[in-house]
């Protein structure tokens, strides 16, 4: 698939959706592609996915190799942000995220090496048949005030982590709040978790692994402050400009402390964002009508929200969508994003089609939609991720070997 769709597609799907709308490029130049280079170079196979066209595992031969993820770095935010830095003169290109472009899903397919096709996690709440809710899947907690599932992570979460796969000795070095969290510690695998409480000590821990010598290291590390600085403040803000310029200096120096380790080091991210404002925002509960339609909360994102539609009240919530939030969004059959593909390759995750409700309510540029449930405590985010312009979707694919 290339990054932009030309397929057919049923008469249901609103003209700007059929004709150049971005999608993830799953044939060679998305995240899940790098993952499968990263799998090839250390004697794992992924059937499903090529290796990434820019990145084959020919060129991940070194001894250690380190995959580490900047929650938040889009591609374009990056090159925004800080253009003249260390990170920007170590860029290679542009690739794609997954769909959507956000934590839950991207970084599920960083520590399983498939896409949301395969591994059916599809937002920051992914609805679960089988737990009769919404699933906030990072925190693992049943949304509402539900309180962790019973059912064990591990068992729901039911993909094979990259790392019992590769060759190598592996490693996770994640902040230290969640680095035995429910969720990681279902994904950990055989790797050996690590946990930090800085970005300086992050830097250190790297440092430390790729210079104890022995056999192949493959170490998976990630950074998520500039993300929460987004949602916080904006993408564009002077907080999340500075950040950027912090993570360039730690990356400066990572390089000159790994010098002579036989190390390739591979800095990439999850999504970029956008900033909406709060006159591009939609609160369900200003829209009684219709948050009568849908049987269940929202779920997936505020970029791209499943909608769960009582059988009987389809026309009366697409008319809603159609007449009052033109403006604002899309409201697509769910069926079309995985016909076509936006959810990766291959054979479906058996609750895929579940997960991703009746239809989606696709933002247009840069509006946002959330829904509130009793006891959830409100917040007002301004970066916003989850959709499919440039910003969100493109992610940088920067390479230093050392």
């Amino acid at each position: 698939m290339s990054s932009s769709l030309s397929l057919r597609v049923p008469a249901t799907v609103p003209k700007a959706v059929a004709e150049g709308r971005l999608a993830p490029d799953y044939e060679g130049g998305s995240i899940v592609n790098l993952m499968a280079s990263i799998m090839q170079a250390f004697g794992a196979e992924n059937p499903t996915y090529p290796p990434l066209r820019g990145l084959p595992a020919t060129a991940l031969g070194r001894r250690n190799v380190v995959l580490l993820v900047i929650d938040g770095l889009g591609h374009d935010n990056l090159l925004a942000a800080y253009s003249d830095g260390v990170l920007a003169r170590h860029l290679r290109e542009r690739i794609t995220s997954v769909f959507p472009a956000t934590t839950a899903t991207a970084v599920t397919t960083f520590l399983c090496g498939t896409a949301p096709q395969q591994h059916g996690i599809t937002g920051w709440f992914t609805y679960f048949r089988e737990l009769g809710s919404p699933l906030t899947v990072l925190p693992y907690r049943l949304r509402g005030g539900g309180g962790a599932p019973a059912v064990p992570a591990r068992k729901l979460f039911d993909h094979v982590p990259i790392f019992d796969v590769l060759r190598a000795r592996c490693h996770a070095i994640l902040p230290d709040w969640i680095v035995h969290s429910d969720f990681n510690t279902a994904h950990q695998g055989a790797a050996r978790p690590h946990g930090y409480a800085s970005l300086g000590r992050m830097v250190d821990a790297i440092v430390q692994i790729v210079r104890t010598q022995g056999e192949r290291n493959y170490v998976y590390a990630y950074w998520p402050e500039l993300d929460r600085l987004a949602h916080e403040r904006g993408i564009g803000s002077d907080e999340a400009t500075a950040h950027v310029a912090q993570i360039d200096a730690a990356f400066a120096a990572l390089l000159d402390r790994i010098a002579g380790t036989d190390t390739t080091i591979i800095v990439t991210a999850d999504h970029g964002l956008i900033d909406s404002r709060p006159e591009q925002r939609i609160e369900l509960d200003r829209h009684p009508e219709l948050a009568g339609a849908l049987r269940l909360p929202l779920c997936g994102e505020s970029r791209a929200a499943y909608c769960y539609v009582h059988a009987e009240r389809r026309t009366e919530f697409l008319d809603y969508v159609r007449l009052r939030l033109a403006e604002h969004a899309d409201a697509i059959p769910s069926d079309y994003f995985v016909d076509v593909g936006y959810f990766g390759l291959g054979t479906p995750h058996p609750e895929l089609r579940e997960r991703v409700g009746d239809y989606v309510l696709l933002m247009k540029r840069n509006a946002s939609i959330k829904d509130w449930l009793p006891g959830e405590e409100r917040y007002a985010h301004i970066g916003a991720h989850g959709g499919l312009s440039a910003q969100e979707l493109y992610v940088p694919l920067i390479v230093a070997q050392r």
